[in-house]
C-alpha cells in the first residue's frame, strides 16, 4: 500500500510502523514483518461482481472451515502475532457464524478489519460491527450509480452501498470505500471523489486491476489513465489536508506509485520528497509484500502468497498451523520473493526505483507473462524516468 496522506502530505497515519518504521512498535526492518493477513471466510456472495478475483457467486462452496477449525486458526493467528486479519469473501457477513469468527477473533486481541460489498449493512448489524471493535469496515464502490450495479452485477446495489456507509457513520464505526480502477469506471473517479468528500467518508484505497478470478477478463486502465488518476488522487487529498479535513488515502497494488509520487514531490516540494523516499525505502515496496507482509487463507484452508495468488499453495491450515507454514522456507517461490537479492527482469533491471517499488507485484507478472520473475505489465513508467540513480 502506498499511504498518499502520509507520503505526499507529511500527516502521520495510523499504520506507519507497519508501513514505514515509524512510531512505536514498528519492526526493525519491513522484512521481517509479520503478515497482515487476509482470510476469506466464505466464498458464497449475493452479487457477482465481475473483477471479483474469487469467482463468487450466491451459491454453497463445500470444504469451508467449521467452527472448530476456525478456531484453531484465530488462536494460531493470535499467538503468532499477526499486526492484523482482515474478513474477507465472497461476502463475509453471509457466513453464518460470521459474528461468532468476529468475537473470538477480537477476544483474542486481533486487530479486525472488514471487506464487504456493503449490502447487508443495516444499522442493527453496523452497531453489532462497532461493538466487538472492528478496527474498519472498508466498503466496496465501483463507480456511481448504474456504473456501481452494473460492476456489482446487481440492480440496487449502489443504493444498498450507501446506506452502508451511512449507518456505519450513525454509530460511529469507522468506515471506508475499496474501488477498483479499471475502464469501466475510470471516467468516474471525479465523481467518487466528490463523493467521499460529500459524504466524509475516513478512508479509501484505490485498488490497481490484479487479473484473478473474473478480473481476468475486466479491461485494465492505461498507463495514461493510471497516471492521470494518481493526480487527481494527490491533487484531492492535498486538498482534505489543507482543508483540515484529512482522510486515509491509500493505492493499493501498484508500488510504482511511490516512485510517481516521489517525483511530483521533487518538483513541488523537495524537502518532503527527501522524507518520502526514506520511508519508500524501509517499505521496500513489493519486495516486501506478497509472501512477507502479507498472505491469505482462502475458504478451503489454504494459504497463498496473497489473496490474488490461488495458484501457489504454500500448506493448508485444516493439516498444520499458518504459522508453521508462513515459516517454513522450503517451497522455493516463497523463499525467492524473500530473497533481497532477487531482480525481475526487464523493465525493472537497473530502474533507479527498485529499492523503493521492489518490482512491482509479482502475480500479475505471472498472470501475463507466466513468469513471476518478469515485469509487472502494469508498470507505468516510462524508460526515462527510470534510468537515473535515485
Amino acid at each position: 500500500m502506498i499511504n498518499i496522506t502520509k507520503l505526499y502530505c507529511g500527516l502521520s497515519q495510523p499504520s506507519d510502523h507497519l508501513r514505514y518504521g515509524v512510531g512505536k512498535g514498528a519492526p526493525v526492518s519491513a522484512s521481517e514483518r509479520k503478515p497482515v493477513v487476509v482470510w476469506n471466510i466464505t466464498r458464497r456472495c449475493n452479487l457477482k461482481c465481475v473483477h471479483c478475483y474469487s469467482d463468487s457467486t450466491a451459491r454453497h462452496y463445500p470444504g469451508e472451515l467449521d467452527w472448530e477449525q476456525c478456531q484453531s486458526v484465530i488462536d494460531d493467528l493470535a499467538d503468532f502475532g499477526v499486526p492484523g486479519l482482515l474478513l474477507s469473501g465472497g461476502e463475509p457477513l453471509i457466513h453464518p457464524r460470521f459474528f461468532d469468527i468476529a468475537e473470538y477473533a477480537a477476544s483474542n486481541g486481533l486487530r479486525l478489519t472488514l471487506s464487504t460489498n456493503g449490502t447487508l449493512i443495516d444499522l442493527e448489524t453496523a452497531a453489532r460491527l462497532k461493538e466487538l471493535g472492528m478496527a474498519y469496515v472498508g466498503i466496496s464502490l465501483d463507480g456511481i450509480g448504474a456504473t456501481h450495479d452494473e460492476f456489482r452485477g446487481k440492480e440496487g446495489a449502489f443504493d444498498k452501498t450507501i446506506k452502508a456507509f451511512d449507518h456505519c457513520k450513525e454509530v460511529g464505526q469507522k468506515v471506508g470505500l475499496r474501488l477498483t480502477l479499471s475502464a469501466h469506471n475510470i471516467s468516474d473517479l471525479d465523481g467518487i471523489l466528490d463523493f467521499i468528500e460529500a459524504e466524509e467518508i475516513d478512508r479509501v484505497c484505490f485498488y490497481h486491476l490484479v487479473y484473478s478470478g473474473r478480473g481476468s477478463g475486466v479491461v485494465d486502465v492505461t498507463h495514461e489513465d493510471s497516471r492521470r488518476a494518481l493526480d487527481k488522487i494527490m491533487e484531492r487529498t492535498a486538498k482534505w489536508a489543507a482543508d483540515g479535513r484529512p482522510k486515509e488515502v491509500l493505492t493499493v497494488d501498484q508500488p510504482a506509485d511511490g516512485a510517481y509520487l516521489y517525483m511530483k514531490l521533487l518538483e513541488e516540494n523537495p524537502d518532503q520528497a527527501a522524507t518520502a523516499l526514506d520511508l519508500l525505502r524501509w517499505n521496500g515496496g513489493g519486495r516486501n509484500a506478497s509472501g512477507t507482509g502479507l498472505a491469505n487463507i482462502d475458504t478451503q484452508g489454504n494459504v497463498h502468497p496473497d489473496q490474488f495468488w490461488q495458484s501457489l499453495t504454500l500448506g493448508n491450515v485444516k493439516k498444520q498451523k499458518f504459522s508453521d507454514i508462513w515459516q517454513n522456507s522450503d517451497d522455493a517461490i516463497l523463499a525467492e520473493l524473500r530473497d533481497v537479492q532477487k531482480v525481475p527482469s526487464g523493465k525493472c533491471e537497473g530502474c533507479r526505483f527498485l529499492p523503493i517499488c521492489g518490482g512491482g507485484f509479482r502475480v500479475r507478472a505471472l498472470q501475463v507473462h507466466g513468469d513471476v520473475w518478469a515485469s509487472d505489465p502494469s508498470c507505468y513508467l516510462s524508460e526515462e524516468e527510470t534510468v537515473t540513480v535515485a
